[in-house]
């Protein structure tokens, strides 16, 4: 007999995650490889652009892991959309996760009332769609190589 439970309990996710990620790891003879590499370890990586007077004029949110920049999010004032600004953001979060974290893709997914073009100006391919994700919308992976 089991009870099952569905309230947030932040301990049991990292004891979750911590089980998962190891019965993957005994599981798969790559996973096992990669756990011994030392960019297995997930890092954060922000950028954020601040205008004349410090205030937030635009932000990126990310992850390396595994040679991999996983884009989280990634915003622009509406004030500064048009500049080049994202576009810019966007650029040295890559820079940083190529040159200081040996990262050699990058992925990102986005709804496509968002920015599916604003990535593929960018360089990156679509990967995946998922249609009415959430109901009435499309939301896309996109991929790049960072060389």
């Amino acid at each position: 007999m089991f009870r099952l439970e569905t309230e947030v309990d932040k301990e049991r996710r990292a004891r979750l995650h911590r089980l998962l990620r190891d019965d993957n790891t005994a599981r798969s003879a790559h996973m096992s490889a990669l756990r011994r590499r030392p960019d297995a370890q997930e890092e954060p990586l922000h950028v954020w652009a601040l205008d004349a007077e410090g205030r937030l004029a635009g932000g990126l949110a990310a992850r390396t892991w595994a040679s991999w920049l996983h884009l989280e999010l990634l915003w622009v004032d509406p004030a500064h959309r048009g500049s080049g600004l994202g576009a810019r953001v966007l650029a040295e979060a890559e820079r940083v996760a190529r040159e200081d974290r040996s990262c050699v893709r990058s992925r990102v997914e986005t709804w496509d009332f968002q920015a599916p073009g604003f990535y593929r100006k960018q360089g990156y391919e679509v990967r995946g769609r998922v249609e009415d994700f959430p109901p009435g919308v499309t939301e896309f992976t996109l991929t790049k190589e960072l060389g």
